[in-house]
């Protein structure tokens, strides 16, 4: 999913302009209620720096980027349903697909940091910053399972959990083709390229990466794995997959298509299914298991009866 960037210089006529009117005199198609949505979102920089006010005047020669993600306009809230576990140490949450893990230039509000802080906002003072503490992220496409710390007394040692780790992390992925063996482990160093932008394997420099897979299912042109990462390695299962000439339906960066059975796919078809740890405080084994995503199941549903 593409963004798009409007860079803008302010002109000597537009001094003083609110920065939503501005916006929407500037941009083509942009109108007033869609600028104050982005602004309040949090998609708008004047000289490098996010503003969220509506109302704040432009000055000659700003600077001024305007991100938009192409997602709903309307931020994401954290509803009751989404919740899977929640105590006064850790919150586990089902996340949909299609939301970001953390602030973005496009968004600050409606990413899954910032709903949670809605989430645990002081109903007394609504402006009092939660106490979070985020030790895992999904990719903007990933449905399933997080998890994250909201006391002091378990941010310690739920990051240590993760980095030592003691956290079994199930997921499912509908990739492309079929592996070459019904299952097997996938360990190599992975490393960003910037000119490609994504993530690879290479001989060296790179950090440790493992993913074990398993054949669960099996379609015309697609199959559908059981996959277990021992690392948490940024895109690992993405470019994983994608090197054994399996990436995963609709991850079209990693070579995956758009379309599945018919279906336009939005996003890369991979589902945080299970989350295995020991509570932070209390030190109970705690064992969580979500649904796919309805996107994801429609589109496996569809390629049973092709």
């Amino acid at each position: 999913m593409k963004w798009q960037i409007y860079r803008l210089i302010v002109r000597a006529e537009n001094i003083g302009q609110r920065l939503d009117l501005y916006l929407a005199a500037v941009i083509n198609d942009m109108s007033r209620t869609k600028a104050k949505k982005i602004i309040d979102l949090g998609g708008v920089h004047i000289n490098g720096r996010r503003v969220r006010s509506s109302s704040s005047p432009v000055k000659l020669s700003d600077s001024i980027e305007v991100y938009v993600d192409q997602l709903p306009l309307d931020p994401y809230r954290i509803d009751s349903n989404d919740i899977v576990f929640q105590d006064s140490y850790i919150i586990v949450i089902n996340k949909p697909p299609q939301v970001d893990t953390q602030p973005t230039h496009a968004r600050f509000k409606g990413t899954m940091y910032e709903a949670l802080q809605w989430h645990l906002r002081d109903p007394f003072k609504l402006h009092l910053k939660a106490d979070i503490g985020m030790v895992q992220r999904l990719d903007r496409g990933t449905s399933g399972l997080m998890v994250f710390s909201i006391h002091p007394r378990a941010h310690k040692e739920m990051t240590r959990i993760f980095l030592d780790h003691e956290v079994s992390k199930r997921y499912i992925a509908l990739v492309h083709n079929v592996p070459a063996t019904d299952r097997g482990e996938i360990k190599s160093l992975l490393a960003r390229s910037r000119k490609e932008n994504r993530v690879k394997s290479v001989a060296k420099g790179g950090k440790e990466a493992i993913t074990n897979y398993e054949v669960s299912e099996r379609f015309i042109d697609y199959s559908l794995l059981n996959v277990e990462i021992l690392t948490g390695r940024s895109h690992q299962i993405r470019a994983h997959m994608a090197e054994q000439n399996c990436p995963l339906a609709g991850d079209v960066r990693y070579g995956g298509s758009k379309l599945a059975g018919g279906i336009e796919i939005a996003r890369p078809l991979l589902h945080a299914e299970t989350l295995v740890f020991k509570h932070p405080v209390l030190h109970d084994l705690l064992n969580f298991k979500v649904p796919i995503a309805t996107d994801m199941q429609n589109i496996i549903n569809q390629l049973r009866v092709s």
